[in-house]
């Protein structure tokens, strides 16, 4: 009979902060690609709804993660290092699939992964793939400490 130590352990992500990371990318790439931060291009990006958009975008405003107001929409420090987290961690997975797995890039599969990648695990893929500066589509890849050092 198996012990509780030799079971598989599950985890469950939660889906607000999965949320809120994503609209913190979202606002990153907007800005990334030199356009004016709008909720219609947030809702339009994400597919949600404006409606919804204003809600989240009220939410990161008390979490102070973004400046939200009739001025429009920028991300805070903390809001900006997310967002450019998110997005490296999502253009290293791109590189990971094209170049190193030789598979075709699952956009659905990143979104899923890139949530759960933490400094260590993102850094030494980022070291497996010697510090990548672009992805297969081109972009920029934010760098990281160990691209610094290297």
């Amino acid at each position: 009979m198996d012990s509780i130590e030799d079971e598989e352990i599950l985890f469950v992500g939660t889906a607000e902060a999965e949320h809120v990371e994503m609209y913190l990318k979202a606002i990153w790439h907007i800005k990334e690609r030199g356009e004016d931060v709008k909720i219609s291009t947030i809702a339009k990006m994400l597919n949600v709804r404006q409606p919804s958009v204003v809600q989240m975008l009220k939410k990161l405003n008390l979490k102070n993660l973004v400046n939200y107001n009739k001025a429009g929409v920028k991300l805070t420090d903390d809001g900006e290092r997310i967002g450019a987290s998110m997005m490296r961690n999502s253009r290293l997975l791109e590189v990971l699939m094209d170049s190193a797995l030789k598979v075709e890039i699952d956009e659905e599969m990143v979104c899923g992964i890139e949530h759960h990648m933490n400094k260590q695990f993102t850094d030494a893929l980022c070291v497996m793939l010697k510090h990548p500066r672009k992805c297969p589509h081109d972009h920029e890849i934010p760098m990281g400490e160990c691209c610094k050092s290297a």
